[in-house]
């Protein structure tokens, strides 16, 4: 994601499908087994980015925890994310932002941990609620050079079949994982970009014009051959049967099972907005901003010098001048879908070893 809060200021996409998972996250934190005892309770977000997307979701799980136990019970929320994220912004958002969950409850205490959720990320046994929004989506690695297209969706024949057969391996590696560091009893709450059953997300109109616009800027010069062959979405965005496939047997995967899943529209606030006032300009400068903030980063990682902020900069720019053209000429909304599943820890079942 892009620093120094972009991330924070144009994700709102993600804020709305996140948004659409709150009565799920209520129900979870309402049905997760509390010892009776003073022991701090202990919610985990995976994936967390820049804490602005965090605030209400949080809000929610401990307003609803707080109807159990209480207003004196001490509550541990640990945001995890990738070293390299942006954990000054979300401490920032922490410390000012008018709605954090942390501003009216004393004994709410936040941390951060710098470490991807393809390992273990708390000890086992130590979560009660774990909440996952957006993040899913991104693998632990890209299977495969792709010379076609950046997104998977839009990607043909061996590189396609290599994105799921990874997302397959990361899904049931990410639900291992998180089924060891529940308690029994605990549940996990995920979010994701939808995709019907032939994968199709909503996002390919959008992707393929951020498609041509790095073929467009190779073609300028401001990319080389080398960094344009290389630049590809590590995502990969699974249908419903794909997300269930591991639960085909008996029910259960890891001492997990499937107590809700949900696939629903996802409105488009952008367009919607457009809608009412007729500003076009203003409505593609938001796409491209999202788009920016969201996956360009990702993107340059196959630039000779990722590190080189200034040149990184001056091409960010230029994509998202060119981005704004192409959106321009299309003017469309974004028709998308959101994935919402919770998963309850089997106080009795043994996680995978």
């Amino acid at each position: 994601m892009e620093g120094r809060g972009a991330y924070n200021r144009h994700a709102g996409l993600q804020a709305a499908g996140g948004a659409l998972a709150l009565n799920a996250l209520k129900q979870a934190a309402a049905s997760i087994v509390l010892e009776a005892m003073d022991q701090p309770i202990v919610i985990a977000e995976y994936g967390a980015s820049q804490g602005r997307n965090s605030q209400r979701p949080m809000r929610v799980a401990i307003t609803e925890l707080r109807a159990r136990v209480g207003p004196d019970r001490p509550v541990l929320v640990y945001h995890e994310d990738l070293p390299i994220n942006d954990f000054g912004s979300l401490f920032e958002v922490l410390e000012s932002a008018p709605d954090r969950y942390v501003r009216d409850d004393p004994q709410v205490y936040p941390c951060a941990i710098g470490r991807s959720f393809y390992e273990s990320v708390l000890p086992p046994a130590y979560v009660h609620l774990g909440w996952s929004a957006y993040a899913a989506m991104w693998l632990s690695s890209v299977p495969t050079q792709v010379a076609d297209h950046i997104y998977v969706p839009c990607m043909k024949g061996a590189a396609s079949a290599a994105f799921r057969e990874q997302g397959k391996k990361d899904w049931q590696k990410f639900l291992s994982l998180r089924a060891t560091e529940l308690r029994p009893g605990g549940r996990l709450v995920v979010v994701l970009p939808g995709a019907d059953d032939d994968g199709r997300t909503g996002f390919e109109p959008l992707m393929n014009d951020a498609n041509d616009v790095l073929t467009q800027m190779a073609g300028e010069g401001a990319l080389t051959e080398d960094e344009r062959a290389h630049m590809v979405l590590a995502t990969y965005a699974r249908p419903v049967r794909e997300l269930l496939t591991a639960f085909e047997t008996d029910g259960r995967f890891c001492a997990l099972s499937v107590e809700h899943c949900e696939r629903l529209p996802l409105p488009d606030a952008v367009w919607d907005d457009f809608l009412r006032d007729g500003d076009g300009g203003r409505m593609v400068s938001r796409y491209a901003a999202f788009y920016r903030s969201t996956f360009v980063p990702s993107l340059f990682l196959a630039l000779a010098q990722p590190d080189d902020a200034q040149r990184k900069g001056k091409l960010s720019d230029r994509f998202e001048h060119l981005l704004k053209v192409r959106l321009e000429a299309r003017m469309e909304p974004i028709r998308s879908q959101v994935q919402v599943l919770v998963f309850a820890r089997d106080p009795y079942s043994k996680v995978c070893s």
